[in-house]
């Protein structure tokens, strides 16, 4: 059962969604071309009287026709509400799931932007005492940006990592005692097989939290015990956002592997990326964000791409009231395969290699022939036993996905390495 006052806090919650949602949409009207034109046939009501009506209204908004409106009217599109001189921030998607969109700021959406990071950084146990550094590239995407001024706000001492080989990252997070590590659970992994090829014992550094976000890893629990064990002492934190959206999710600080949705910013929906209909609470689906404070470059219904399970119940034990989100985010729309009737997902095929002893992997999926086929290639992990591993592999692939899944171990070292996002999944026609 729901604790008490739970309904009453979720009420209040959904009721200042609604009074954000109300102010949002006249400021659109008229001003920003994009959803002028988008809403022209839709008869909204003076006044939203609940966010099922704003579902059943609003179409979605998607990455395509987005990247379409851009190429159309570039450089930025027609989705801006105020004039150009009104924007002081211009990011970039990273492009991984088609042509990258730019996105315009101002200062106000900014600042809305920089609180929610802060919420990520507090609730994730980082303070102002905090030594972090960032182990980013410090390119045009959002993210790094947030973080990073969002931390010098609280007080943290800010130690950027771009430009840097992951030696030399090592050694400055060892020299300059670092105690927050923020970078992709790929790239901490990758920080740990250097750390061993350069003799740099890990044991002896300071980081005490690996504040991890990009892609599913976080939430999955082999790669967050991997995590663990290869950086004594130092505990996972997941969370996740896209440029254009902001951050959007934080880490239930009482169960990991689940994420809140920062719903003061954000409505949020989970929907079959199929029917486009809700999913009932336990059901994957896709992610659907509206956001509320970011009114100079808006989404409404925007389809993120992103797989997730809401959680049956409204009320958390953390004493929270937001969208739960069980496993974090499960993969994307893009990644997930049907293999013979069944679908898979990557957060699933990653836990399968790190909880059976695979180290870094990269899954084939071949469309040559009339049925999809999938296969891996994977390296063993440090202390794995390499004998025998690939078929270990397949038997738990087969145990968990009822699917014969060829294995191949490949040598140690072979298989790429990512900074930011991985893309391990490679698709093939022939």
């Amino acid at each position: 059962m729901p604790p008490a006052g739970a309904f009453p806090k979720r009420l209040a919650l959904v009721t200042g969604q609604l009074d954000q949602l109300n102010a949002l949409l006249p400021a659109l009207a008229g001003r920003n071309s994009f959803y002028t034109c988008k809403l022209a046939e839709v008869h909204l009501p003076y006044k939203i009287p609940d966010l099922e009506v704003f579902s059943e209204l609003v179409p979605f908004t998607t990455k395509p026709e987005l990247a379409e409106d851009q190429r159309a009217t570039p450089p930025y599109g027609t989705n801006l509400t105020y004039a150009p001189d009104r924007y002081t921030r211009c990011h970039q998607t990273s492009g991984s799931t088609g042509a990258p969109l730019r996105w315009l700021d101002t200062t106000e959406s900014w600042e809305r932007m920089l609180q929610s990071w802060e919420r990520v950084h507090r609730i994730g146990g980082t303070t102002g005492a905090d030594r972090i550094f960032f182990a980013f590239s410090f390119g045009p995407f959002l993210g790094f940006w947030t973080a990073f001024e969002s931390a010098v706000r609280m007080g943290c001492l800010c130690l950027p990592g771009g430009g840097m080989s992951s030696a030399a990252r090592l050694r400055a997070i060892l020299e300059h005692r670092a105690t927050v590590l923020c970078c992709t659970p790929s790239y901490a992994l990758h920080l740990a097989e250097v750390a061993r090829a350069e003799k740099i014992d890990l044991a002896q550094s300071s980081v005490r939290l690996l504040n991890v976000a990009g892609e599913p890893g976080g939430s999955i629990p082999a790669t967050r015990a991997r995590l663990e064990q290869l950086w004594p002492g130092a505990r996972v934190y997941d969370h996740h956002g896209m440029t254009e959206t902001g951050p959007v999710t934080y880490e239930c600080p009482a169960r990991p592997g689940v994420l809140h949705v920062m719903e003061d910013a954000f409505v949020a929906e989970v929907i079959d990326p199929a029917s486009g209909r809700a999913v009932a609470p336990g059901a994957i689906g896709e992610l659907v964000l509206t956001t509320l404070a970011r009114a100079g470059s808006p989404l409404l219904r925007y389809r993120t791409g992103d797989l997730v399970r809401p959680a049956v119940e409204t009320a958390c034990e953390c004493g929270r009231h937001e969208l739960a989100l069980e496993g974090g985010i499960l993969g994307r729309t893009d990644d997930m395969v049907v293999v013979r009737g069944v679908n898979i997902y990557p957060g699933a095929v990653e836990e399968i290699i790190r909880g059976g002893g695979g180290a870094e992997y990269q899954v084939n999926i071949s469309t040559a022939r009339a049925l999809t086929e999938i296969s891996v290639r994977v390296e063993a992990g440090p202390g794995a036993e390499a004998g025998g591993l690939a078929e270990k592999l397949e038997k738990l692939f087969e145990a968990a996905l009822t699917l014969r899944v060829p294995v191949t171990l490949v040598a140690a070292g072979s298989l790429p390495r990512f900074e930011g996002k991985a893309r391990r999944w490679v698709k093939t026609a022939a």
